[in-house]
């Protein structure tokens, strides 16, 4: 199996919502120098504020020590353009759920990025291999599904569209064990494992309180 990204790899997140800050408080906390970059113009300079607030939390709660949160709120920075990713190792897309503007974001960041960097997207149910459909290099696209709240959650989605590369998704596999999370593979196939699993619990649970078999607290 490819190993982890090494610590001293660069780690570049692009959203600054609730799940590209979480990815990168947890980046950073294992060693990584993390990037993160937001259309929104400061959005990512308060995302980056905000981590280091819950790392001084941690400290507080003595979760962490105070000389690890110190080094890891050193290891965060923003970046007010995407062309900061250039010497990164691997790149995370946590934006909007559209694949056109997932499209054209990796697009982007493939005349950036050097030939080995990887590429993952946060997409929670979107084609891998629809969003890399129009990549010169496929093969480095890969899935990296994170849960909310992404610190707490361990489960990782790792998922291969037709293009990605064993040896990339092997990587990133290796690298959220190194984040301490626990990964399972995927295809790319609707809605994954998670989503494809979780719809038709919803869909009962809302058939239940149609028939008024039980008040909604109940069925939650």
């Amino acid at each position: 199996m490819s190993p982890a990204i090494p610590a001293s790899g660069v780690i570049g997140v692009v959203g600054a919502g609730a799940m590209g800050t979480g990815i990168a408080q947890v980046a950073a906390a294992t060693g990584h120098t993390v990037l993160l970059f937001d259309a929104r113009e400061g959005a990512a300079a308060a995302a980056c504020d905000s981590v280091r607030k819950v790392y001084a939390s941690l400290v507080d709660k003595g979760r962490m020590d105070a000389s690890q949160a110190k080094e890891a709120s050193a290891r965060l920075s923003a970046l007010t353009s995407i062309g900061g990713f250039h010497d990164a190792a691997l790149v995370i897309e946590a934006i909007v759920e559209n694949l056109d503007a997932k499209q054209q974001l990796f697009a982007a960041l493939e005349a950036i990025v050097t030939d080995h960097c990887i590429l993952a997207t946060n997409t929670s149910s979107i084609s891998i291999t629809a969003i890399g459909a129009k990549l010169a290099h496929p093969q480095r696209l890969v899935g990296m599904h994170f849960f909310n709240p992404v610190p707490l959650m361990q489960l990782v989605e790792v998922i291969s569209g037709l293009a990605t590369s064993a040896s990339v998704a092997d990587c990133i596999v290796a690298t959220a064990v190194a984040w301490g999370k626990l990964p399972v593979r995927a295809t790319s196939t609707p809605g994954f494992i998670v989503n494809r699993v979780a719809r038709p619990f919803y869909a009962e649970g809302l058939r239940l309180l149609l028939e008024r078999a039980a008040d909604p607290a109940t069925l939650d």
